[in-house]
């Protein structure tokens, strides 16, 4: 089972390569999303251990967190694609189709490797495939913005591989045997070598955190959210950046279970307050509205590891966050999409009216943006108001204000850029682009919009139940 998990989705992806039709082609990348939900639906109501390889492969309780999150999503997004396509019908479809679907592959085995080097491999993989679909508008902006994703990526995954040579070198320090495999790791914590593994912890933080867009390590994002498809920025917003936050995750657990976990939590909130702030610095003004959800995926990365150094109850806001972040981000990036292709432009002096010419794309985009900025009714607000009763809990009161504070600059910052681009008349001098809203291009976004509205009253209870494991299962504390 853990390997069809991954194996499946390049299957279809072989599928799509090969496939001669174009037309037909882009079907198959929701009938892969759909087959995959599928199994994993099978995998969780497994009663058994779902793993595989000797413990190499392994979906363990934060992975009932994260695997069925980017499973869904990706099949919200999946069903935009045969849409998005037939507008875009100038393009070819075939490399897209397949870079889609061996993503979702790709994120699929960071979710289930628990060695620390097939983690690796697969992290550095989905930045592979990733290229592909932020260049598909084939002009230089989106040429740039790829080169800019792959290098400044390269440098971040080249740390990530350092830091875990360098926690391999603590076992062997400590008399181990130097295993990258996690359960390993957790077992020896408590003998590894503590300068070792400290050094280990702060260069992967740097190199996954790079994956994630943590400040200062998020230059790569305004550009690569700003050209991308739309769809693409979702999937990257609210499913790549969650698999490099497990791949943290699955560090920081290590830390932990060498009672060195207080260290690890001080990094976090620093680095989460940081790119909070220079989120909301960025945010102000910002004429490009999707380069402004860029950098609100930078202040929601920040909440994360935020979340997670308070620890406590925080720690279970900042898993409940993740899901809210991403099925919120796929919101707002469909709705974008959905306004760039009915203007033909990216900036608030050529873009306005837009509940006037896409209505229903306008109005998800204005709700988006309050539910993403943690406004009631919706799921972001429950998350972040439980992150903050955990710091007043823990006595964190400066953090506390902090954070407030800097969900208020970023609420101003934002809602200048997105009430430019809903409320007014459309601009006279731009011209209509034939763009018409359909179930296609609409109704995948409204399908996420309603499950976060949902989240902000109702947490299920296998979801809350989901989310106390793993919170428990990273830090070993009760949340």
């Amino acid at each position: 089972m853990a390997v069809a998990l991954f194996l499946v989705p390049l299957l279809f992806a072989l599928a799509a390569m090969l496939m001669p039709a174009h037309r037909a082609r882009p079907l198959l990348v929701p009938l892969g999303a759909a087959v995959h939900l599928g199994l994993v639906t099978l995998a969780l109501g497994s009663e058994g251990e779902v793993s595989a390889w000797g413990g190499w492969l392994v979906l363990d309780k934060l992975g009932r967190v994260v695997l069925p999150l980017v499973s869904g999503l990706f099949f919200a997004c999946s069903l935009y694609v045969p849409t998005y396509l037939r507008i875009r019908s100038g393009r070819p479809n075939r490399v897209f189709c397949s870079a889609l679907l061996a993503f979702l592959g790709m994120m699929t085995l960071i979710t289930l490797s628990h060695h620390l080097g097939l983690m690796w491999v697969a992290l550095e993989a989905n930045t592979l495939v990733s290229a592909p679909l932020l260049y598909f508008g084939q002009n230089s902006r989106s040429l740039e913005a790829t080169w800019k994703y792959l290098l400044i990526g390269a440098v971040g995954i080249a740390l990530a591989l350092l830091g875990s040579f360098f926690l391999a070198y603590a076992a062997l320090h400590a008399g181990r045997h130097g295993s990258l495999v996690v359960d390993d790791l957790v077992r020896d914590a408590p003998m590894l070598s503590r300068p070792w593994l400290h050094t280990a912890f702060v260069v992967l933080f740097v190199g996954y955190g790079t994956k994630m867009g943590l400040a200062p390590m998020h230059t790569w994002k305004p550009d690569a959210y700003g050209e991308a498809p739309g769809l693409v920025g979702a999937l990257l917003a609210g499913g790549l950046t969650s698999c490099a936050f497990l791949a943290l995750l699955r560090f920081y657990q290590i830390l932990a279970a060498a009672g060195e976990g207080a260290f690890a939590r001080d990094l976090m909130v620093v680095i989460g307050l940081l790119s909070m702030a220079v989120a909301g610095v960025f945010m102000a003004r910002q004429r490009d509205y999707k380069r402004m959800l860029a950098y609100s995926s930078v202040e929601h990365m920040g909440i994360l590891v935020l979340g997670m150094g308070i620890g406590g109850l925080a720690a279970f806001g900042a898993l409940l966050h993740l899901v809210n972040n991403a099925l919120t981000k796929g919101v707002m990036f469909m709705a974008a999409a959905n306004i760039h292709r009915a203007y033909g432009h990216k900036t608030i002096d050529r873009v306005g009216g837009a509940l006037r010419r896409v209505p229903a794309s306008g109005a998800l985009f204005l709700a988006g943006f309050f539910a993403i900025t943690g406004s009631p009714p919706f799921g972001p607000f429950l998350s972040e108001f439980t992150i903050l009763r955990g710091a007043v809990a823990s006595g964190r009161y400066g953090v506390a204000a902090a954070f407030l504070v800097l969900l208020f600059v970023v609420f101003v910052g934002m809602g200048n850029t997105v009430l430019a681009v809903v409320q007014g008349k459309p601009p006279e001098d731009v011209r209509e682009t034939g763009f018409h809203e359909s179930v296609g291009t609409v109704g995948p976004a409204l399908v996420l919009l309603l499950a976060v509205a949902v989240l902000g009253v109702w947490v299920p209870p296998a979801l809350s139940l989901a989310l106390q494991d793993a919170a428990t299962f990273i830090e070993g504390v009760n949340p």
